[in-house]
């Protein structure tokens, strides 16, 4: 498993701020956010994304039944804060089998969301069309928040998007048939105004989804996600 910052974009490798850059950057895509390593879901690995974060940290709260938190990732450092967040969850998917959502707020430009979607980003772009009505709606905290079908990523997943609290908010899905979740006026939290209730998350083994190049790709190979002793 990585355990260096990289790319929130492509996942390739950055360079930190120095004597002649003040910035993070990457070869491919320029200045960056850095993305921090993926560690295994813990409420502690939470809380320290939650304390950092400048934007939303969005849950399905209370978690549908059967769902387990399975990850959290944060693109940002200690300078800047978490300028992206992305939280993995998974459980019985609507059709039946495993279901897993990834939720990401973030400023526009920083290109954590389109990473998971499978975009090349950073933003929706042409993918996303909102002078129609919107294909799902969730409550984020407490308000209404319309989210457009992104077109053009891969088979395996559904993607909404949309705006909450003036940033970004995506919804990634696998496999693309439980994106029938979304249609259930799903409520979101922003854990940064959760109480102490979120100690008592239930915790699964982490998200491969949460270790993917842009397309889909893991960038470690599956044997390496193992639960200890597994």
């Amino acid at each position: 498993m990585r355990g260096e910052p990289s790319c929130p974009k492509c996942g390739g490798r950055v360079r930190a701020p120095g004597l002649f850059a003040d910035a993070w950057s990457c070869d491919v895509d320029g200045v960056v956010h850095p993305l921090q390593p993926v560690v295994p879901p813990s409420v502690e690995a939470l809380g320290v994304v939650v304390h950092r974060a400048r934007v939303p940290v969005w849950m399905p709260w209370p978690l549908p039944v059967g769902w387990l938190f399975t990850g959290v990732a944060c693109a940002g450092d200690d300078r800047s804060g978490g300028r992206a967040t992305a939280v993995a969850c998974s459980g019985p998917g609507p059709l039946g089998g495993l279901g897993e959502m990834v939720l990401v707020a973030e400023e526009l430009g920083v290109g954590l969301g389109a990473r998971y979607a499978g975009l090349r980003g950073p933003d929706p772009g042409e993918h996303l069309t909102v002078d129609r009505p919107p294909h799902a709606k969730v409550l984020a905290a407490g308000r209404p928040t319309p989210l457009w079908h992104v077109t053009g990523t891969p088979a395996d997943r559904a993607v909404f998007a949309g705006e909450a609290r003036g940033l970004w908010l995506w919804a990634i899905v696998w496999p693309e048939q439980s994106g029938l979740l979304m249609y259930d006026e799903l409520v979101l939290t922003d854990l940064r105004d959760a109480g102490a209730e979120v100690d008592l998350l239930p915790c699964g083994a982490l998200s491969p989804s949460l270790l993917t190049s842009p397309g889909g790709v893991p960038d470690v190979p599956p044997s390496s996600l193992r639960p200890e002793g597994g």
